[in-house]
């Protein structure tokens, strides 16, 4: 056997001889950088629906709770006047018509609201559905 192909054959340790490889390392980086920017393009599109969703949850939950304390007392349209501009704020795609919200004469508030979300990841487009609820009863 000649000194070059002496050189390009290593052994398997198995008494065999193996070609080196090259290249592979570049693939696999390429790859694991492609996976995490396309998780990054992910969270990136699917959390500020989720992080709104949270933060109007809580506004709501805050209006339900100090709708029927407030002086002036609040009416139903202001209380829901009141949530369809932080909804508007949030971005969320709801107006005042879509807002259930009901004044019982014991006191209770319920507010809830049913939206949804599209989302576009550029080659799988879907729909996150948002049903934030809160009132005022006591536990």
């Amino acid at each position: 056997m000649s000194d070059v192909n002496a050189i390009a054959l290593k052994s398997d340790g198995r008494g065999g001889a193996r070609r080196p490889q090259r290249g592979g390392s570049k693939i696999n980086l390429l790859l694991t950088l492609i996976i995490l920017l396309a998780m990054g393009v992910a969270a990136v599109k699917i959390a500020p629906p989720y992080v709104n969703n949270y933060e109007f949850q809580d506004a709501i939950n805050t209006e339900a709770r100090f709708a029927e304390t407030g002086y002036p007392k609040k009416t139903e349209d202001d209380i829901r006047q009141e949530i369809a501009q932080k909804a508007e704020d949030l971005g969320i795609p709801a107006d005042s018509q879509d807002i259930q919200l009901d004044m019982m004469s014991n006191g209770n508030v319920s507010i809830s609201l049913d939206y949804s979300v599209p989302i576009d990841l550029y080659v799988y487009q879907f729909t996150l559905q948002f049903h934030p609820h809160a009132d005022n009863h006591t536990i």
